[in-house]
């Protein structure tokens, strides 16, 4: 359970059932396209400040609003939708209050694209009723600020299920608990059962569970979480398989009201 210490939160919001499918794999120990270029898999690096980077924020309790430094406790990222206001993590990381925000970019105590306040949560039924590691996927819709989504100020990347295991290389980008600045890391992720992928990773310690996998075609195919809750060691990090329900559960968190 290294990914967060906040666990204990109570359910609230709707839940839907979630049903994942059997992937294929293939590792590979060659270059990989990172955000802003190629680079060496499985190197734990600083994000650098950028569009992409700018998609994955840091979840805190609402009541840190003012004081945001130190705070974070998951990490989450923007998903294209309809009314662009939704964001995914990891389900372990809404599992309780809707009491949360959501801070885009977050660097250094700072909000350089405003905090943003969890409006309603969407959790599988398999983890609501018994916290399945293959059900840990979940989604938070976010108030609009002055009129706008939140992905009017950062843009999202597509939630992408059925996308074969070690298909592309992702780059995963998230935030420990014990720094105030993102980190990257790209790499082939490979198959750890049917349900479950993984990937090594050095560096994603506590409060990077929800961090996005993203590939190439900028579309987020995994989510990191699952056995575990992510993994009990810091290099290596495991993802549920996105299947169809997990399509469908994004289907309901962004079909709005």
């Amino acid at each position: 359970m290294k990914r967060t210490s906040r666990i204990d939160r109570r359910i609230s919001g709707p839940v839907y059932a979630m049903v994942l499918i059997l992937v294929s794999a293939f590792t590979s120990s060659s270059l990989a396209n990172a955000d802003d270029g190629p680079g060496p898999f499985g190197v734990m690096a600083v994000a650098a400040a950028g569009q992409q980077s700018a998609r994955v924020g840091a979840l805190f309790d609402a009541d840190r609003r003012s004081s945001l430094a130190g705070g974070h406790f998951c990490t989450a990222s923007v998903v294209h939708s309809p009314h662009r206001d939704l964001i995914v993590t990891a389900a372990h990381c809404l599992d309780g209050s809707a009491d949360l925000v959501f801070v885009p970019g977050y660097r250094d105590g700072r909000a350089p694209y405003g905090v943003w306040t969890v409006h309603r949560l969407f959790l599988p039924d398999g983890w609501a009723k018994g916290q399945d590691e293959d059900s840990d996927v979940g989604f938070a819709v976010l108030d609009d600020r002055g009129g706008k989504g939140v992905e009017d100020a950062v843009g999202g990347n597509r939630f992408v299920a059925g996308m074969a295991t070690g298909a592309t290389a992702v780059t995963i980008t998230g935030y420990p608990n014990s720094g105030e600045t993102p980190v990257s890391c790209t790499n082939k992720p490979t198959a750890h059962s049917r349900t479950q992928q993984r990937i090594e990773c050095p560096g994603l310690s506590g409060g990077t569970s929800g961090s996005p996998w993203v590939n190439g075609d900028r579309e987020v195919v995994g989510i990191l979480g699952g056995h575990e809750q992510g993994g009990t060691t810091d290099d290596i990090s495991y993802s549920v398989v996105l299947g169809t329900e997990a399509a469908e559960l994004y289907r309901d968190a962004s079909a709005g009201p």
